[in-house]
């Protein structure tokens, strides 16, 4: 069997592919194949801000002198914004260089900055409440070459920006520990493509340094880190160059395969931190049980029982009895083996100046069991003293609160089920096809698909899963892309069309060539989106932060005036004797009701309130084929009160189709089809390319009816890019134009009136005219008509029944816009506008007190994105609008716009619900504990039950956020 398709072999995909948007319509497939480079010489990247770039030859002209200097690796030029990243080897040149160069060529460098800045992800342990969050930022803030550090609460995560000259992932590690947490490094910014192996035949460190530097030594190969312990290998490599397959053959030709290696998975941090602290507070809990359980039996059950209580009151020395010594002995492990965890976590919330849920717990149980210990010390001095002791309450309170915590790290479990899902959507294994040198299949192997390298043809029979992204080469089939998407229906396959990873084959064979492994995939992409996404603070957390400066001070402060105002007024004899319970004295019935307010007040509860929901709608959305970057775009799209339509490729389908063309002179149509594709061959607009699919059509069609087969096309000079109008060049000797009436008017070619007619006859229709001008005399035209798509006039609908306007947003003429409009329901239209223009239109709005989405999918929609309150870019636009959107719609369509603002809208009040359990929480709680209710009605929450009350308020919080995942599409 052939792979080959038609006479077209297909070829290795190079750098350019990737930086394509992944999930982009399969119109044609443009490959190349990269040049070799010595990838073990380091580079860096200098970013700068360029003025003067007028449009996309300034671009090119910049891109050209830079490539000529021995050391630049590659450029990339924003022409929209003016932004270039250039990638070069320090070793060979210098930005100072790069900078002059730039102004040689006559524009100004406006902004120069050269900051290498790291990027990891650490995994914290030990956090209870905002407060840990907060003082942890501030911690890390402080360390030197320490840039930005964000810490999500629900999620366990920092992520920290820093300065690598200056600091490294260590010592930010031991930053954390010295603040009293636990941190495991999840990833560092270079880690995007690395593979873990086990090694057999090693014994030494002389092997290990071995294998290290012929490792070190191979091309594509960036860093090597050994395990002589564990016998284990983990290497970073470039995907461009080598891969887990290479790397592992490499290990094995080592002293002529001396060594072996393979593949070693390991388990998942996130998983087993998880199961790790799970189990933790369950030992715990049963520990603390171990000695609550016979403590409450010997406090509460057994003295009501005649024989038992005589034997639990038998003095063994003055008035210290049999059931105060048991007492002291089952709580003390408790209070200081069990309950350890709370004065750690106190010193280092001291220490770092704040106050926490443990400095609350620790106050609370320490006053409980010292003043117990003082009862029993002065019942062993004294043959007269009777005292209550509360060794119960602390036990218990202790017991009740990790059962409180074990719950809650259940229920926190389940708010990332969304993101497991997605990460389990990838199988296991795939079946990889050896080819030879013919592309003849040699036979069929088994691998991990961790193993999969670029450029490998993958077989997938019928019912199995896509294991990567690629290209397909041979078969046809359809594919359910529900599980990435959210779209329904299966899509039909062929020859060229991308595939993703994780989706499912359902009735074809397919031969698919790998174009993204590893971390390029689109779905590991949107799993590191929706991870970021879920680490982002929303704006409406900094309630929760500002309370937590105050509470944990402000709760202290009221246990200390609630049990003086128990104590002085039962001292001067201002209350009855008779609301003093037996066995009790004012002081140890003021000291309960200092207790009990101290342990009834919650600051997790708060703090748990906005990420626990972020984290399930974040997650949800992604299962919808929603994927909202952080929770600030999820706070401001529930206010967006209009919503800004591109046209084409939004309202509209995207694939417009040539429906008519005209020649208005002796222009013949094979020179007017030469001449227009020589003009339109270098623009990316998707007008552009319908003109250029019809006119080769024409042209072959032209060719074939004279039998002849000369079909060479003069390629422009001086194209330049006309944004909004069209584009200009020189062909041969002639001066082309092709656009619209606006650029004719710029270059003052007259447009006559049988051109005028045929132009409104088109727009009435809502088509696209298109003219071409040859040596300032229009040639002739073509018609070019884009299909609206089939939800677009039920979302706008559906948004003006949830009170938002609607608005279309185009570089096209007003006749075709107001006819697109009026087809789909949008009452304001605003025609003719440049990138820049639309982005100013946005501002106008919200000028007016508008909260504005804007909806879009090309690069001319990105300063309207970024301008914009909520972007949202259609996933099948280019990555340019990706990048800059706030929402992506990874299956482009318009029904997720409404989808998008709906779950915004419920996730904000599932936030405010939050923040109504948890605040109404401690205004009732702390009330009712204080004794409040007591001279009315006799009710007083003991200690032990108002810690549990406190347990229960954090796991009502984390399970009212859980709801959101029983969310569904409007």
């Amino acid at each position: 069997m052939n792979i080959n398709v038609g006479d077209n072999k297909m070829e290795p995909n190079g750098r350019d592919d990737l930086k394509r948007p992944l999930l982009e319509p399969s119109d044609s497939v443009c490959v190349t194949i990269p040049e070799p480079v010595d990838k073990l010489e380091k580079k860096r990247t200098v970013m700068f801000k360029i003025g003067n770039i007028k449009c996309a030859s300034c671009v090119t002209s910049i891109e050209s002198v830079l490539r000529e200097i021995n050391g630049v690796e590659s450029v990339s030029v924003s022409p929209v914004h003016g932004h270039a990243a250039i990638e070069y080897v320090p070793k060979l040149v210098n930005p100072k260089l790069i900078k002059e160069t730039i102004e040689d060529a006559g524009f100004p460098v406006k902004e120069f900055s050269e900051q290498q800045i790291a990027v990891c992800r650490l995994r914290i342990k030990g956090m209870a409440c905002t407060s840990c969050s907060e003082s942890l930022e501030r911690a890390l803030k402080f360390l030197d070459g320490v840039k930005k550090a964000v810490v999500g609460l629900a999620l366990e995560e920092a992520k920290v920006h820093f300065d690598p000259n200056i600091t490294d992932s260590d010592r930010i590690i031991e930053a954390i520990e010295d603040a009293g947490f636990g941190a495991d490094l999840i990833s560092s910014g270079n880690e995007a493509n690395k593979v873990h192996l086990k090694l057999e035949g090693v014994s030494s460190v002389e092997d290990m340094n071995t294998i290290k530097s012929y490792l070190e030594s191979a091309i594509g190969v960036n860093h090597v880190e050994m395990d002589l312990e564990e016998k284990r290998a983990t290497v970073n490599y470039d995907p461009d160059f080598t891969g887990p397959r290479s790397i592992i053959e490499a290990v094995q030709e080592v002293a002529h395969g001396s060594y072996k290696a393979s593949l070693y998975i390991p388990p998942r941090q996130r998983e087993t931190e998880q199961h790790h602290e799970i189990n933790n507070y369950k030992n715990q809990f049963l520990l603390s049980c171990l000695f609550s359980v016979p403590l409450f039996i010997f406090s509460m059950v057994l003295p009501m029982l005649p024989p038992f209580g005589d034997w639990l009151e038998y003095k063994i020395y003055n008035m210290f009895t049999v059931g105060l010594l048991l007492r002291w002995v089952l709580c003390t492990p408790v209070q200081f083996i069990v309950g350890r965890r709370f004065y750690k976590g106190s010193y280092h919330a001291l220490r770092l100046k704040s106050a926490n849920m443990d400095v609350l717990v620790a106050m609370g149980t320490n006053a409980a069991y010292f003043y117990s210990v003082y009862v029993a010390i002065k019942s062993l001095s004294s043959d007269t003293f009777k005292g209550q002791d509360f060794f119960e309450t602390s036990a218990m309170l202790i017991s009740f609160i990790l059962l409180g915590k074990y719950l809650e790290v259940l229920a926190k479990g389940k708010t990332s089920d969304a993101l497991a899902k997605l990460t389990d959507l990838a199988p296991d294994s795939a079946c990889l096809l050896i080819l030879d040198d013919d592309g003849n299949v040699v036979s069929e192997v088994a691998i991990s698909t961790q193993l999969i390298q670029r450029n490998d043809v993958i077989k997938i029979i019928p019912g199995e899963k896509v294991p990567v992204d690629g290209i397909v080469i041979d078969g046809q089939s359809y594919v359910n892309e529900s599980m990435i998407t959210g779209e329904a229906q299966p899509i039909a396959k062929k020859p060229g069309d991308k595939v993703i990873g994780g989706t499912m084959n359902e009735n074809g064979c397919l031969l698919v060539k790998a174009t993204h492994v590893g971390s390029e995939t689109a779905l590991s992409q949107i799993v590191q989106l929706v991870e970021a996404a879920q680490l982002a603070r929303a704006p409406i957390q900094k309630i929760a932060d500002r309370i937590s400066r105050f509470f944990v001070p402000a709760i202290v402060l009221t246990a200390f005036i609630t049990w003086l105002g128990w104590l002085i007024p039962g001292v001067i004899g201002i209350y009855p004797k008779h609301w003093i319970p037996k066995g009790m004295d004012k002081f140890e019935l003021a000291l309960q009701f200092g207790i009990s307010v101290l342990v009834v007040a919650c600051p997790c509860a708060l703090g748990l309130a906005t990420p626990t929901a972020v984290m399930v709608a974040t997650g949800k959305g992604a299962s919808l084929g929603v994927l909202i970057k952080g929770g600030n775009a999820l706070e401001k799209a529930h206010k967006v009160k209009a919503v800004v339509f591109d046209k084409t490729g939004t309202l509209t389908v995207g694939k417009p189709e040539v429906v008519d063309v005209m020649l208005f002179s002796s222009v013949s149509m094979e020179d007017f089809c030469d001449v227009a594709i020589a003009a339109e061959a270098n623009s990316q607009h998707p007008i552009a390319k319908a003109f250029l699919e019809h006119a080769r059509k024409l042209r072959q069609k032209i060719e074939s009816n004279r039998q002849s087969n000369n079909q060479h096309v003069t390629e422009a000079k001086d194209f330049e890019v006309h944004p909004g109008t069209g584009v200009s060049g020189k062909v041969g000797d002639k001066m082309v134009l092709v656009g619209n009436k606006r650029l004719m008017q710029t270059y003052n070619v007259t447009v006559g009136p049988e051109i005028e007619g045929y132009i409104s006859e088109h727009e009435q229709q809502a088509r696209t005219c298109v003219l071409v001008s040859i040596d300032g005399k229009i040639a002739g035209a073509f018609a070019v008509t884009d299909p609206v798509k089939p939800e677009a006039k039920n979302v706008i609908l559906y948004l003006h029944s949830m009170g938002i306007s609607s608005i279309m947003v185009t570089g096209d003429n007003w006749a075709t816009a107001t006819a697109i409009a009026k087809e789909v329901g949008i009452e304001k239209v605003i025609a003719e506008m440049d990138p820049i223009g639309k982005a100013d239109r946005i501002k106008d709005l919200q000028m007016r007190g508008l909260t504005v989405a804007m909806v879009g999918d090309g690069i001319n929609d990105s300063p309207a994105l970024v301008a914009a309150d909520v972007g949202m870019a259609i996933g099948a636009g280019t990555d340019v609008a990706i990048e800059a959107a706030d929402v992506v719609l990874i299956k482009s369509n318009l029904e997720d716009v409404v989808t998008a603002i709906d779950l915004s809208r419920k996730t904000i009040s599932r936030i405010w619900l939050n923040y109504v359990w948890a605040l109404g929480y401690n205004i009732l709680g702390v009330p009712v504990a204080a004794g409040i209710l007591y001279p009315f009605t006799g009710v007083r929450l003991p200690p032990w039950l108002a810690g549990a009350c406190m347990a229960a308020s954090s796991l009502s919080v984390v399970c009212s956020s859980l709801l959101l995942q029983s969310y569904r599409k409007p």
